[in-house]
């Protein structure tokens, strides 16, 4: 069965959102909401990949139960730096919104997929757990669609 694959692929998709949300709230900080919602939704991306940790062994799969930390401190200190050089910009910030929109959008194809598959082998606890996180998931693209709406006209008219 190939189960194994699509899980460590959400796996790895749910990881790296986590990261990309923590980083970008970082390097985002004088945006108050970009700051505390983003790590706010990122952890619901690390909530998923513990969960999803529990399931490598039934589909033959090492998942590592714990999510990516937190930045590294190089890159803080690299963009501490550039925070106090003024060379953090307005369009960088719909960059990383972007990202982060495109990003969950995959991830919630791979719960879509993950859902499909539970279905098809009646795997309950996989398909319960596609339920609870799917919608999170779904919410994480929203926000990033709903600031990127907020602010284009504005950062890109200026």
């Amino acid at each position: 069965m190939k189960i194994g694959l699509a899980l460590e692929e959400l796996h790895r998709s749910e990881n790296h959102l986590a990261h990309q949300l923590l980083a970008v709230a970082e390097r985002h900080k004088v945006d108050h909401e970009v700051f505390y919602v983003g790590r706010d939704l990122a952890t619901w991306s690390q909530d998923h990949v513990r969960r999803l940790a529990a399931f490598g062994d039934r589909y033959g799969v090492d998942l590592d139960p714990e999510p990516a930390g937190e930045p590294r401190i190089l890159a803080k200190l690299s963009e501490a730096v550039s925070d106090r050089l003024g060379r953090r910009s307005a369009p960088a910030l719909l960059r990383d919104l972007r990202s982060i929109h495109i990003h969950a959008t995959g991830v919630s194809v791979d719960w879509e997929m993950g859902a499909q598959v539970a279905q098809g082998v009646e795997d309950t606890e996989l398909l319960a757990l596609a339920k609870r996180c799917h919608p999170q998931n779904l919410r994480q693209a929203r926000w990033a669609n709903s600031r990127i709406k907020e602010s284009a006209t504005q950062i890109l008219v200026s």
